[in-house]
């Protein structure tokens, strides 16, 4: 073979190997550059029930691909977890949200999950004859009360009832803030209600005067509709009654009847009879 010819061919094979190389380089350095970042977050190590104050051996790390979740938070801030409660159930391997924790140093229990300007009013009811048994956590209720209105004891209505709050949350049910271990609803007869000052105002009234029950509606349904309330007598009668007027009395009043003057003329005497108008015309 020609000294020259192969000296072409291996001048070819080394130009062809060294751009196989550096395509090969940035190939690889392109695939590494797509690869997402893994960012460790902190996370339920089991299920943690709400109220819950966290420590050591309940929480770990979890490596997450990409954007972490909104809030979540991140390995090194876990001594920042430890202590504070839980006011929302939590699952295993589930990363930690800072809306699902309570503020530092405010502990653990049904206070940590009071919101800033609620409050939690418990209400007294009856697990014979209201839903207080199916009564969860996190469930959506509407307040009735029915009795008797103040000064209207010999009212012919009969006992009336109102709705008097809708779509409350419930906070806790009984003595405990967490179903049993079945996960089903405990028998309670108090339940505490997630409500404003001014309707705790009102259950408290309500409960020292009325009898309440709580009726379940849909999570989803937060409509809050016009409700006039019924009495005892609509039962019966199948329409909303309007309560019952006092009747005004009618007055008459009598007119006078109207009369009219005739002049006679006898010679030169003149005199004027009156006569009474029968219907009072002219």
């Amino acid at each position: 073979m020609n000294r020259r010819l192969l000296t072409i061919l291996l001048v070819a094979f080394f130009i062809a190997a060294v751009c196989t190389l550096l395509i090969a380089h940035l190939v690889r350095n392109q695939a590494a550059g797509r690869q997402p970042v893994t960012t460790l977050v902190v996370a339920a190590k089991a299920d943690i029930k709400l109220g819950t104050i966290l420590t050591a051996d309940n929480i770990t790390t979890l490596g997450i691909t990409g954007t972490p979740p909104k809030g979540a938070i991140l390995e090194t801030n876990m001594k920042s977890v430890i202590g504070r409660g839980v006011v929302a159930d939590l699952y295993e391997g589930e990363p930690i949200i800072e809306s699902r924790l309570a503020a530092i140093g405010s502990g653990g229990g049904l206070a940590a999950t009071i919101p800033q300007g609620m409050r939690a009013c418990a209400v007294k009811v009856d697990d014979v004859v209201n839903v207080s048994g199916f009564v969860t956590p996190g469930m959506r209720v509407d307040v009735l009360i029915s009795g008797t209105p103040p000064g209207q004891q010999n009212n012919t209505q009969g006992t009336e009832a109102r709705t008097l709050l809708q779509n409350i949350q419930v906070l806790s049910a009984g003595t405990d803030i967490q179903k049993d271990n079945e996960g089903k609803p405990k028998q309670v007869q108090v339940v505490n209600l997630l409500v404003t000052p001014e309707q705790a105002e009102t259950l408290s009234l309500a409960s020292n005067q009325v009898t309440i029950r709580l009726v379940l509606r849909n999570p989803l349904d937060t409509k809050v509709a016009p409700v006039p309330g019924t009495a005892t007598v609509n039962l019966f009668s199948g329409t909303n009654a309007a309560p019952a007027q006092a009747k005004h009395a009618t007055v008459t009043k009598r007119v006078a009847p109207q009369a009219f003057v005739v002049e006679v003329f006898n010679g030169s005497k003149q005199s004027q009879e009156k006569f009474a108008s029968p219907g009072g015309r002219q």
